[in-house]
């Protein structure tokens, strides 16, 4: 089993999710961004030469894939791992990240990040498919925890299930501190109590984002700023994650008029994570 040492990854900084809708703004202000996030679907068959290459001469990158689809049962699509393989050689990606769910069923795209059941065969089944993705695309993996709607009694625990595969597999963890926020307030657990339980020294990368209500439950829209719980609860991790090299702000829809409100974020994320992530 391939494993790679979390802790000596480059430090990239405090930086955005790309997004087309933004890409003047953020061309206009790279010196306030240190890195991007970029879908990895979004740019898997794109030409050379492209939008891609100007933007990994300006940022470092990193690919962030939706439709891995890590918890389908069966084997992983060899030419996804292919193309992703061949777009983290593209940019000189220091390592890829997924979610942990399922995104496809019977060979159809579901169009959603689904959560999974909860069971140890699962769990190891998922860590030898992230083991395989680490040993293909020849970087370090991460997963990323979601956020769910229902929750049906099952074996582990989120907490457990994320420790299990992520241990098992020898990756790294994408945390999306919003995603553990919007969980706990929907599910009534503990923040704090939650991220203590996951294996913290395996986080690489957190995203930030902000979100808004809907008949009583939240919902991770990425469609406003971070809110200050999550804010809260970078402060109570950042100094808990020895192997943290990247915070991401992610914002999908509803992008300020003005720029200045996300690079005040990143600022303000910068100042929580010091400079173990900004080098």
């Amino acid at each position: 089993m391939r494993e790679f040492d979390l802790g000596r990854l480059p430090a990239l900084g405090v930086g955005l999710g790309y997004r087309r809708e933004i890409d003047a703004a953020i061309m206009a202000n790279h010196e306030r961004i240190d890195c991007l996030e970029i879908i990895t679907e979004n740019f898997l068959d794109t030409p050379v030469g492209g939008p891609l290459e100007q933007l990994r001469d300006q940022f470092a990158l990193v690919p962030h894939g939706i439709e891995l689809s890590i918890g389908t049962e069966g084997p992983l699509d060899d030419g996804y791992l292919d193309g992703l393989a061949l777009l983290v050689a593209r940019v000189d990606a220091p390592w890829c990240s997924d979610h942990l769910s399922f995104t496809r069923a019977g060979g159809l795209s579901i169009g959603q990040l689904t959560p999974l059941m909860r069971t140890r065969e699962l769990a190891d089944d998922i860590a030898g498919k992230a083991r395989r993705v680490q040993g293909r695309v020849g970087t370090p993996f991460l997963l990323e925890n979601i956020t769910y709607h229902l929750d049906f009694p099952a074996e582990l625990s989120e907490a457990e299930f994320i420790t299990r595969v992520v241990e098992r597999a020898g990756c790294g963890l994408l945390l999306d501190l919003t995603n553990v926020f919007v969980n706990a307030t929907n599910h009534g657990y503990d923040a704090i109590e939650f991220v203590n339980s996951i294996p913290l020294e395996r986080v690489v990368q957190m995203h930030l984002a902000g979100g808004y209500w809907s008949g009583g439950t939240l919902l991770d829209s990425h469609s406003a700023p971070v809110p200050a719980e999550v804010w809260e609860l970078l402060d109570y991790v950042a100094g808990r994650t020895p192997a943290l090299r990247c915070v991401i702000l992610e914002r999908d829809q509803d992008f300020p008029d003005d720029f200045d409100e996300l690079t005040a974020d990143l600022r303000r994320a910068r100042a929580c994570v010091g400079s173990v992530v900004c080098g």
